[in-house]
């Protein structure tokens, strides 16, 4: 099994950290992690794919062990993070790569699909949603209302995504068998998510959240456009992003692979050899 490393790199003044393994000879595969979590969701993931690909995953700017700037001091958006993560790739001279993207992950890839479409081999989607089927109508309840208006009681309801139960949840909601799941997943990410001054970046990713929603038509067409190679591969019973989402990048893109395995929102914590022998078929195939 291949070495993963932990690395850090300097962009644009902030210090972002990304986890790499694999020989930069092989193609490369950028992974783009969700919410609430970092690139420690990949921790399983990377080795088995590092033998044959160059792999990936930062932290976003604000999760994990990447810097977390206070939101007075940056301007804290998903065209922002992305425009992060593109410095990253530069910086470390990828310029073509599949992506692998998860709920905030697929936003950001998203955009740096837009900004160079000839960059993007294929990408693999495990709940990164692009389609306004996809949105689970109660979990978006409480951010709607932050939306809408952004009055102290929707901002107590938004806030309540912050706390360690809701984060549990995010990770056992779904799955068939949530003993399979370490504890230490939702706890480390509570911990590193709620440091001090934390709860205002995440507040404001939350009110630029519908900028994402407003994207879909573009994101669409590019799809229809690039017919670029798509795997969707999501747990049927995420809380989040439901499997209508999954289902609906056929639309634009008709030879898309989608698989609905058993499990929940953070599927690689109990399908992981599933899910990377679908990863690695895929790969296999574009790269």
């Amino acid at each position: 099994m291949v070495s993963v490393h932990h690395r850090y790199a300097n962009v644009g003044g902030h210090r972002v950290f990304f986890r790499e393994a694999g020989s930069r000879d092989h193609p490369s595969v950028v992974f783009l992690h969700g919410f609430p979590t970092g690139s420690s969701m990949f921790r399983g993931l990377l080795p088995l794919l590092a033998d044959r690909w160059h792999v990936l995953a930062p932290d976003l700017l604000g999760f994990g062990l990447s810097d977390a700037p206070p939101a007075e001091e940056f301007a804290y958006s998903f065209d922002s993070l992305a425009t992060i993560t593109a410095g990253l790739l530069t910086q470390l001279g990828i310029d073509r790569y599949a992506l692998y993207v998860h709920d905030y992950g697929a936003p950001i890839g998203w955009r740096l699909a837009l900004r160079t479409p000839e960059a993007v081999r294929a990408i693999v989607s495990q709940s990164g949603n692009a389609y306004n089927e996809g949105l689970q109508p109660e979990f978006f309840v409480p951010l709607r209302r932050y939306w809408q208006n952004p009055v102290p009681d929707a901002e107590a309801g938004a806030r309540e995504m912050l706390t360690l139960d809701l984060i549990r949840w995010l990770y056992v909601s779904g799955e068939p068998n949530e003993t399979l799941i370490d504890p230490a997943t939702w706890t480390r990410d509570y911990d590193l998510i709620t440091r001090p001054g934390n709860d205002r970046v995440q507040l404001a990713l939350f009110g630029d959240y519908p900028a994402n929603l407003m994207l879909y038509p573009l994101v669409q067409r590019y799809f229809r456009a690039s017919q670029v190679p798509l795997l969707a591969v999501w747990g049927r019973n995420d809380p989040v992003f439901g499997p209508a989402g999954a289902l609906a990048f056929v639309t634009d893109l008709p030879d898309a692979e989608v698989h609905l395995l058993d499990g929940g929102h953070f599927l690689l914590e109990t399908a992981l050899h599933d899910v990377a022998a679908l990863v690695v078929g895929f790969l296999g195939k574009h790269l």
